[in-house]
């Protein structure tokens, strides 16, 4: 039996007991370290890590596309098996729309035609490959973007083997932190001064990445990020470059130093009355 590489599980918002995940705090924990993982049962095998996994929401009043995910490598490729529960794998789930704002069935109808929503698709449904390139198209429509990072893709419009995953620092990427951060600092790179609305007009304006720039080795269970000093804009190029260095990135006042000096000479046009002057001294002092 070969691994399926997308499925469908069902979550219900009208059952609060049991396994099932609390949205505020698995949508939370999402916002602030990019992923939650989730122990989700089931009654099926084969299921390749990396595989993509799409939530449904399956209440009596809500319906629809709610999440993406992907099964954890934890579940190494299949359901893991227990006496007590029968069956269960982990969910690394990725982004959750907001409550209310789901896809809703009727447009999931209309659009990927081959999958049976309104017959409430059983947890563990696969996905046929032209149905998932479908649903993927959809998702892209309506999954929110990234402000601050908007060159990242949105989880689940790409497939999880087009993708290489890195760790990312949770200060980086949260919402209110980088606006308290921006609104200090500026949105010009705290290294090379690089602003993007000086250079591409309105498009650029209001972006710039953020940075942190304690070291994760000195983060402990005490610390308290304070965005107005832990935090700073750096350009692309610039925060690239800060982290060829691990585990302790480069310093902005580092990066300022390694910045290799201009090695092209300032020219002007020489107006004609210049260019005779210039001509006359040259005669003279030839002579």
């Amino acid at each position: 039996m070969s691994a399926m590489t997308a499925i469908m599980l069902g979550w219900d918002p009208d059952h609060r007991e049991g396994w099932q995940f609390a949205y505020a705090s698995a949508a939370d924990t999402i916002r602030h370290d990019s992923v939650v993982s989730i122990r989700w049962p089931v009654s099926f095998p084969f299921v390749a890590a990396g595989a993509d996994v799409w939530i449904l929401l399956q209440g009596a009043h809500e319906r629809g596309l709610l999440g993406h995910g992907t099964v954890a490598p934890s579940s190494l490729g299949t359901a893991d098996r227990s006496a007590d529960d029968g069956g269960s794998l982990t969910v690394d789930l990725d982004l959750l729309l907001p409550r209310g704002e789901h896809i809703t069935e009727s447009v999931l109808l209309d659009r990927v035609p081959g999958v049976g929503w309104d017959a409430d698709p059983p947890s563990g449904t696969s996905l046929a490959p032209g149905d998932e390139l479908l649903l993927r198209t959809v998702w892209a429509e309506h999954a929110p973007s990234s402000a601050f990072d908007p060159v990242t893709s949105i989880p689940g419009t790409l497939p999880t083997s087009a993708l290489t995953r890195i760790a990312v620092n949770r200060h980086e990427r949260d919402p209110d932190a980088l606006r308290q951060c921006i609104a200090h600092h500026g949105t010009s790179c705290a290294v090379c001064r690089f602003n993007f609305e000086e250079s591409y007009g309105e498009v650029g304006r209001g972006f710039i990445q953020v940075h942190h720039i304690v070291p994760g080795l000195r983060v402990d269970a005490n610390y308290v990020l304070d965005p107005l000093t832990d935090l700073v804009p750096l350009c692309p190029n610039c925060h690239a470059m800060a982290h060829r260095r691990t585990p302790e990135p480069y310093s902005p006042a580092e990066l300022r130093r390694l910045i290799r000096p201009s090695i092209h000479l300032e020219g002007s046009v020489v107006d004609p009355v210049e260019l005779r002057a210039q001509e006359d001294a040259a005669r003279i002092l030839g002579s």
